[in-house]
C-alpha cells in the first residue's frame, strides 16, 4: 500500500487552495506565477496552492532532456523549464495540474511525492473505468492497449525549500498526433494515449471533478 504520510495534510494548516484557470494559458506566465507563489509559500503568507490549467501547444524540455528526443524543433515552441524529467507536450484537451505543496511540513520526501502523485491520477482514472499502472524505472501513469503499454499522465517536478511545483499532465482529449514532434518522456518503446482514444467521453469540468475529490482522499481538503 502507498505509503501518504508524507503528503498528510496537518490538522492546523489552511486548506489547500484550489484554482482553475478559465482560458489557456501561456507557458512562461504559468511558471511566472508559479514562482512567485511559492515563494509567498515559503514566505509563509500564502497557502498552498493547486492550479488547473490548458496551455496552447508546446513543447517543454526538463533537466534530463536529450537534444536527440526533439525530433521537429520548429513545430511548437519549446520552453526550457527547470522541472525534472524530459520532453513533454502541453496543449489544448490535456489538464495540467500545478501542484504547490509544503512539503516540508508534510514530509521532506520526493520519493513518496511523486509516488502520491502517481496515486492521484492511477485513482483518477479509475473513477472513468480506466486502469492507470506504474512502470517500473519510469515516472508517470500508463495504460495497457492492443498496441501495449502507452502512457496517459506524465508527472515532472521541482521543490524550492521543500515547496513543490510543476506537476502533473493527464491527457484528457489532445491531438495525440502533436507528440509525434518528440520523444515523450525520453521513452521510444511505447506510444501516448488519452481518455478519448481509450473510448472515455469525459468532459475537462468532469476530470477536474475526479481530480478534485481523489486529491482530498490523498492530500486533505481543498478550498
Amino acid at each position: 500500500m502507498l505509503d501518504t504520510t508524507p503528503t498528510a495534510r496537518l490538522a492546523t494548516a489552511p486548506a489547500v487552495e484550489w484554482l482553475v484557470a478559465p482560458a489557456p494559458l501561456g507557458y512562461a506566465e504559468a511558471v511566472a506565477a508559479m514562482e512567485a507563489r511559492v515563494a509567498a509559500i515559503v514566505g509563509g503568507t500564502a497557502a498552498e496552492q493547486v492550479w488547473l490549467v490548458e496551455h496552447p501547444p508546446l513543447y517543454t524540455a526538463g533537466t534530463s532532456a536529450s537534444p536527440s528526443d526533439l525530433l521537429r524543433p520548429d513545430r511548437f515552441p519549446v520552453h526550457r523549464t527547470g522541472r525534472g524529467g524530459q520532453y513533454t507536450y502541453h496543449g489544448p484537451g490535456q489538464r495540467v495540474a500545478y501542484v504547490m505543496l509544503d512539503l516540508g511540513r508534510r514530509g521532506p520526501d520526493l520519493r513518496k511525492y511523486v509516488g502520491a502523485l502517481e496515486e492521484w491520477i492511477i485513482r483518477t482514472l479509475a473513477a472513468f473505468g480506466v486502469a492507470g499502472e506504474r512502470r517500473q524505472g519510469l515516472i508517470g501513469v500508463w495504460v495497457e492497449t492492443p498496441r501495449g503499454h502507452e502512457k496517459i499522465a506524465a508527472i515532472g517536478v521541482r521543490v524550492r525549500r521543500w515547496v513543490s511545483f510543476h506537476g502533473i499532465a493527464l491527457n484528457v482529449d489532445p491531438d495525440l498526433e502533436h507528440f509525434s514532434g518528440i520523444v515523450p518522456c525520453g521513452v521510444r518503446d511505447a506510444g501516448v494515449t488519452s481518455l478519448r482514444a481509450l473510448g472515455v467521453d469525459a468532459a475537462m469540468p468532469d476530470v477536474d471533478t475526479a481530480l478534485r475529490r481523489e486529491f482530498e482522499a490523498l492530500f486533505g481538503p481543498t478550498s
